[in-house]
């Protein structure tokens, strides 16, 4: 039978250092940085998508240069599996008062909807939440969690299984105007042509601009210069507001990636959004770093973009009051705007393995795909084998070599971020990734149980029990003793898999080799936490510092 772990005494000064200590202190969360992860969806002539393939298939070009690939998973609809290809098991059976009672169902997968109000027109937005409601009231499955996000941060709801409250919450959603001009101004310029005419020093753009401002403000020809000024400014104007939406819109979409990386399970960012533009060098720096994020946080990001079917052509109120040139000029600059702010969605659907819908009014049709994440597709993990931390930007090539008739989605390139890794950090970033993830990782024998106690009503005892089996680890022998530090880390969810609270014991042990042989069967770790009753769920992470082992188990636990 296990021990309960405790510290062992001895006589002389020279021998009287404990064998086994213990330290608890609270987890730290962050991703690992030298592990480079490219999302991939493969699909066949019919577009439908392939799942039999191996790590052997791939190939992974850095900057042209052939990688190896580390880590490989294949990740299915509502199923994980790791290197070997195993399913993931069930979560094991809860000990404790309520050991008859079967232990509820962990949710396994989690949709974040970002709904763009800040972009979107009125009629656009009736649409897209008549399409939304009924997407979630029938798309959604038992073990899914869904939250809603609004660009403008004015409507939010939590992860929920709750149907009712989504709704509720969509039907709340408004256009907020911030960032966007209402109704017809003059000159009536866009971002997208105001960046031409400050930023990019583009002279037809200034002088279509120049001759809008002639018509609508009905000066005479020979005030041109006058008219230019005026376009100038009102140039000058809606860049400085456009830039400002785009810096809202992605630092919303950053923190939306990061929030995610925190749910255990599978994640999918759904973006409900028209499309905004991505101009500047500090926008376009922003949204390679939501690339990279998402892709280390294993986070796919699928688009829908709000307009539907649209069209770029002159309304006849413009039509006729302009020369065909300038026409001509005005209609290329709304098309050429309508292609860039699409870019951005496609590209982050693109390089994360989502779904990107578009041109097209089925807005019903677009969420039921946005939101179901592909049957089947894979994680490539890989260290650089020469990357110098220099913020450089890396292109990446995915191929299957053993097959040229498929089609390929995947992350196209990413930053080389300058930082400082050492072991204790990788170490952080090892426990990261286990704790929010839903794979089981058996390294280490490892056994979970639950035990709780009520003191009242109100309150109770909720202790998680890991007994963890020493003998596959790799001890390091020092002075007639073995050494080794074990990092147990107890982590309780709620009922939605939202994060509450954690614990890291980090047991070092310096044994003799008597002890070790005696503590064969293992020891035991216990951490407790108060709580209120109601349904938890557990993930318990154990890390060993010298064989860097690792093992996961699931758990759950309903306390009445």
């Amino acid at each position: 039978m296990p021990i309960l772990l405790f510290a062992f005494g001895v006589a002389t000064a020279q021998e009287n250092a404990p064998e086994v200590t213990q330290k608890d202190s609270a987890p730290t969360f962050q991703s690992k940085v030298n592990l480079v992860l490219v999302p991939v969806v493969v699909r066949d002539g019919r577009g439908h998508p392939v799942g039999d393939l191996t790590k052997e298939d791939f190939q992974v070009l850095d900057k042209g240069k052939v990688q190896t690939i580390a880590s490989f998973s294949v990740v299915k609809r509502g199923v994980v599996t790791g290197p070997q290809g195993g399913p993931r098991p069930e979560a094991p059976e809860t000990a404790g008062a309520t050991a008859a009672t079967p232990p509820p169902i962990a949710p396994d997968r989690y949709v974040a909807y970002l709904f763009d109000d800040l972009n979107i027109e009125i009629g656009d937005l009736m649409n897209l939440k008549k399409a939304a409601t009924g997407q979630m009231a029938n798309g959604l499955q038992a073990n899914d969690r869904a939250a809603i996000y609004t660009t403008s941060g004015q409507t939010m709801l939590d992860f929920t299984d709750d149907k009712t409250k989504l709704q509720e919450a969509v039907s709340k959603i408004q256009v907020r105007s911030t960032y966007q001009h209402v109704g017809r101004q003059c000159p009536d310029l866009s971002y997208y042509w105001a960046d031409l005419i400050v930023n990019k020093n583009d002279q037809q753009a200034l002088t279509a601009a120049t001759q809008e401002t002639l018509v609508c403000m009905d000066l005479q020809a020979n005030q041109v210069s006058s008219a230019q000024q005026m376009a100038q400014a009102a140039a000058q104007q809606e860049l400085s507001v456009g830039e400002q939406g785009t810096r809202v819109t992605l630092s919303v979409i950053k923190n939306m990636i990061r929030r995610m990386s925190v749910m255990p399970g599978q994640r999918l960012v759904v973006i409900a959004s028209p499309g905004f533009l991505a101009q500047t060098s500090e926008a376009i720096s922003d949204k390679v770093d939501i690339l990279d994020t998402a892709a280390r946080a294993n986070v796919m990001i699928s688009a829908l973009n709000a307009r539907g079917l649209f069209t770029t052509n002159m309304d006849a109120s413009q039509q006729g009051a302009y020369s065909p040139t300038v026409q001509q000029l005005m209609s290329q600059y709304m098309r050429e705007s309508a292609v860039a702010t699409e870019d951005v969605l496609a590209e982050m659907a693109d390089g994360t393995g989502g779904m990107f819908f578009h041109n097209n009014n089925d807005l019903t049709e677009g969420f039921a795909r946005v939101a179901a994440a592909p049957e089947v597709s894979y994680v490539l993990g890989f260290s650089p084998l020469i990357m110098k931390p220099d913020g450089s930007f890396h292109r990446l090539k995915v191929s299957v070599v053993s097959r040229k008739d498929l089609s390929i989605q995947a992350r196209r390139g990413y930053y080389a971020l300058k930082h400082n890794n050492n072991a204790e950090e990788d170490a952080k970033a090892d426990i990261h990734d286990a704790i929010f993830s839903r794979e089981e990782m058996r390294d280490i024998p490892v056994d979970l149980e639950t035990q709780f106690f009520k003191t009242d009503d109100t309150s109770a005892k909720l202790t998680v029990v890991a007994r963890v089996d020493l003998r596959r680890l790799r001890f390091k022998k020092v002075d007639g003793r073995n050494h080794d530090d074990l990092s147990v880390v107890s982590v309780l969810f709620d009922r939605n898999g939202n994060y509450l609270t954690g614990m890291t014991k980090t047991v070092t042990m310096k044994l003799r080799d008597e002890t070790l042989a005696r503590l064969h069967s293992g020891i035991t770790v216990k951490t407790s936490f108060d709580v209120k009753p109601g349904t938890y769920v557990i993930r318990l992470v154990v890390r060993d510092a010298e064989g860097q082992a690792m093992a996961a188990q699931n758990g759950a636990v309903e306390i009445p």
